[in-house]
């Protein structure tokens, strides 16, 4: 799906838009065995919190760039973005290759424009089908290990340095990170878990972006996404149908997002941690 943003609109990319729990998502087959029917649920919630984002963004007038590995991914929340009103288009982006990441961003600023707004929410799966007795690091291969750092840090590293020289020289801009609890310390990874160990350095990066770009007016913000997050694969889980307080609409999640885009520059934001009120957050 190619559209070209022709009203001029502002522009809000969405790296990583679509869910590994949505419908045929990989943790949904991977926990389920199967694809799952999504038709009953929220449009919100279906593609989890990108596809939250890229709707919220949508509905407040972005044209959004919706980046995925492959088009099909998000070809059916496009025509949901489409059928509210909004404006999008699909961009294939492999983040383990500097060379796919360079041409996508050549495309987005080519058929959208720069980027006014960033959300880094790439995910991964890597290490979540070990069995319970592999949970130590000695059973983690070096291929998960790269494909983690591929997503959790190098990615971002890249997408970096592709938007934020266009922000800078404009003095305004966003760019912000989905991350997770794992990122404020390093912790075991347990059984059914991904290796999250890089997340750390995702946390990182947005404290080091922080200090080197909010002088020049770009806002940047780590927020933290502390519990499980709604869509057709979680909320399939026993844990979740048995506790439904533990979910997170990923729909107030993005309005979390749009709520540090909009914030004055007086007061920004740069760490926001999410939780649900049944659980205790994490640190």
């Amino acid at each position: 799906m190619t559209k070209t943003n022709t009203k001029g609109k502002k522009v809000a990319v969405v790296v990583g838009a679509t869910s590994k729990w949505q419908s045929d998502g990989r943790n949904t087959m991977l926990a389920h065995g199967k694809h799952l029917d999504d038709s009953e649920l929220p449009v919100g919630v279906r593609w989890g919190v990108g596809g939250a984002i890229a709707q919220k963004f949508a509905q407040e007038g972005f044209f959004v760039v919706l980046t995925t590995r492959s088009t099909s991914n998000a070809s059916a929340l496009a025509e949901a973005i489409a059928q509210q009103g909004g404006d999008c288009t699909i961009v294939e982006l492999d983040l383990s290759s500097e060379a796919s990441v360079k041409a996508a961003f050549a495309t987005i600023r080519a058929d959208a424009g720069d980027p006014d707004v960033l959300i880094y929410n790439a995910g991964y799966l890597e290490g979540r089908d070990l069995p319970p007795d592999q949970e130590l690091l000695e059973y983690i291969s070096v291929e998960m290990f790269d494909t983690a750092q591929h997503i959790a840090s190098r990615g971002p590293f890249l997408v970096a340095k592709e938007v934020l020289p266009a922000m800078r020289k404009k003095g305004e801009g966003s760019f912000f990170f989905s991350n997770n609890s794992k990122s404020l310390r390093g912790k075991k990874r347990y059984t059914g878990e991904s290796l999250y160990y890089p997340r750390v350095m995702m946390r990182t990066l947005a404290q080091v972006l922080t200090e080197e770009y909010s002088e020049l007016g770009v806002h940047v913000a780590n927020v933290v996404i502390d519990g499980t997050i709604d869509s057709p694969g979680t909320r399939a889980l026993p844990k979740v149908q048995n506790r439904p307080e533990l979910v997170m609409n990923p729909m107030k999640i993005a309005d979390a997002f749009y709520y540090l885009h909009t914030q004055d520059r007086s007061v920004w934001t740069h760490e926001l941690q999410l939780t649900p009120f049944s659980t205790k957050p994490s640190y």
